[in-house]
């Protein structure tokens, strides 16, 4: 017998709890705040809307369910089953940093502060759960296949990411290495910069939209950005560095479906992260080389 979906409600710590703990007491915060002019009202009325979604989310799960809740810094610790639905009250952000521990379980984004959130990944509102979550598995609900990115490293190590893949020195320091494409003849260029950035059609809301527009977006035969269900990634070298030694002629443009791009590391220590998650970081030394492209994991987002 097959077990019944489970609900995985997954959230963040509010700034509001985060200053309480810190602080100790919810006077000394507001006294905090106050001395910084800040209001600790406002912060405390957001820590209240995200506890109302949540409890109007948790209300909406099917009676025949199971549910559970995670928090976003457990999430590395946390078991996803076949099974699962998976619940994301909060913001955009919190979408991408849950989307690499998936294997294709659908997700429904909750926005719990409309207006401040961009609405992106977080599609709908409290109210919207309680007919959305059980025709999640229905016949004709929407889902858009995303587009993921992931780096594989030489010794297995792999890394998936629904926004971009960072892959540089600890710290955005200067790192070294060689970079070439699959389908460049096998020529590489050693470059020393403050890291290479590989994105998607999702991460092209965010970071690496950032760089696109201070490298003059399309203009000068700049890359185009990928939508979301694209399968083309772009790729960015951050600050690369001319010298005898190193060059500046690989410094951006696409990855097609089939697509890599190869690193080859000359630096004691690099990292690969994704979606800005440092803490659970991939790392590189003397001689590895990482693989980056399109991943052949998709984020199942409902509609």
């Amino acid at each position: 017998m097959s077990l019944a979906p489970r609900a995985v409600l997954v959230h963040r710590t509010t700034e509001y709890e985060e200053l309480v703990a810190r602080h100790g007491t919810h006077g000394q915060a507001a006294f905090f705040l106050s001395s910084r002019d800040r209001d600790i009202e406002e912060v405390a009325e957001r820590h209240r809307r995200t506890g109302r979604a949540m409890a109007e989310v948790t209300a909406a799960i099917p009676l025949t369910w199971r549910q559970t809740w995670v928090e976003r810094g457990d999430l590395d610790r946390f078991l996803f089953a076949p099974e699962d639905v998976v619940v994301v009250v909060g913001q955009d952000g919190l979408v991408a940093n849950v989307a690499k521990y998936l294997a294709g379980q659908p997700v429904v984004g909750i926005d719990t502060d409309p207006g401040r959130n961009p609405g992106v990944l977080v599609r709908h509102r409290p109210a919207d759960a309680r007919l959305l979550l059980p025709s999640v598995f229905a016949a004709g609900t929407g889902t858009d296949g995303l587009t993921m990115v992931e780096a594989v490293a030489d010794d297995t190590q792999r890394l998936l990411a629904l926004n971009e893949i960072y892959l540089g020195a600890a710290g955005h320091q200067t790192a070294r290495y060689r970079l070439g494409l699959d389908d460049d003849g096998g020529a590489v260029e050693a470059q020393a910069s403050s890291g290479v950035l590989v994105g998607t059609g999702t991460g092209a809301t965010g970071w690496i939209r950032s760089v696109w527009q201070e490298r003059g977006g399309a203009g000068d035969g700049g890359p185009t950005l990928p939508g979301p269900t694209e399968d083309r990634l772009v790729w960015f070298v951050r600050e690369a560095w001319p010298s005898p030694a190193t060059g500046t002629s690989l410094v951006a443009g696409e990855l097609a479906a089939g697509g890599r791009l190869t690193l080859t590391v000359e630096s004691e220590r690099l990292v690969a992260f994704g979606d800005g998650i440092e803490s659970d970081a991939v790392e590189l030394t003397w001689g590895q080389r990482v693989r980056v492209g399109r991943a052949e994991t998709a984020l199942r987002l409902v509609g």
